[in-house]
């Protein structure tokens, strides 16, 4: 099967050169979840390179199992460490039983010419005009973008960046600190955080453990309990 993974580096590359430096285009391997990357084209995008891990949101489209029913996911919000909005798409690379062993995805960075499109507006019509205008336009622009998919997508360089990145969105409309949760509060997000994947990477039994301020042993047990 890593045969058939390994054939897409050629179309990596193909894609990469075709469509151009605002084009992120990434191999990514199932079976290594900690270092999935194993061809990128345009890496400056996301910031990520080779041996980086699966993102949150690989993470949910495999716990969800979408793919039993997609060959690909089209269209759906990336958010980049520079804070660039992404337009992502992912196709599933699956082996002769329908499964997943990989993933062919391209993320287009429009933020180049949106600057162009904002300098050549501002030439061509007076201030108050575009003032009076703007929040149409933000309008406009949500409506373009909205797209296909609820799913988005933040990418992290690393293991320990994606383990900070997932425990953070899970945590983020918590009104009390996390080391001080209840029992039931703290199997909702771990229920939140094994649905994301987060146990699916090396070292997070310990993370999640200091962040709650419990021992390992605790988390093993509220996963055994959501597990069954």
């Amino acid at each position: 099967m890593l045969d058939l993974l390994y054939s897409y580096k050629t179309t990596v590359k193909f894609l990469g050169s075709v469509l151009g430096p605002d084009y992120e285009v990434v191999l990514q391997d199932l079976s290594n979840k900690n270092h999935s990357v194993i061809a990128i084209e345009n890496g400056h995008i996301s910031g990520r390179t080779i041996g980086s891990p699966l993102t949150s949101a690989v993470f949910q489209m495999l716990s969800s199992k979408v793919y039993e029913e997609n060959d690909f996911i089209a269209n759906y919000k990336g958010v980049a460490e520079n804070g660039h909005i992404l337009r992502s798409s992912s196709m599933f690379i699956k082996d002769s039983n329908g499964n997943p062993i990989g993933l062919l995805c391209i993320n287009f960075d429009d933020s180049r010419y949106m600057e162009l499109h904002e300098k050549l507006f501002s030439m061509i019509h007076p201030g108050n005009f575009i003032k009076n205008i703007a929040f149409g336009l933000s309008n406009s622009t949500d409506n373009i973008k909205d797209l296909s998919s609820s799913i988005t997508e933040n990418f992290a360089i690393d293991v320990a960046a994606l383990r900070e990145q997932i425990f953070n969105d899970a945590t983020a409309n918590l009104k009390t600190p996390v080391d001080r949760l209840n029992q039931n509060e703290r199997k909702e997000i771990m229920i939140k955080l094994h649905e994301q994947g987060l146990f699916q990477l090396k070292g997070s039994i310990p993370f999640v453990a200091k962040r709650f301020s419990c021992s390992q042993a605790t988390i093993y047990r509220y996963l055994g309990e959501i597990n069954n």
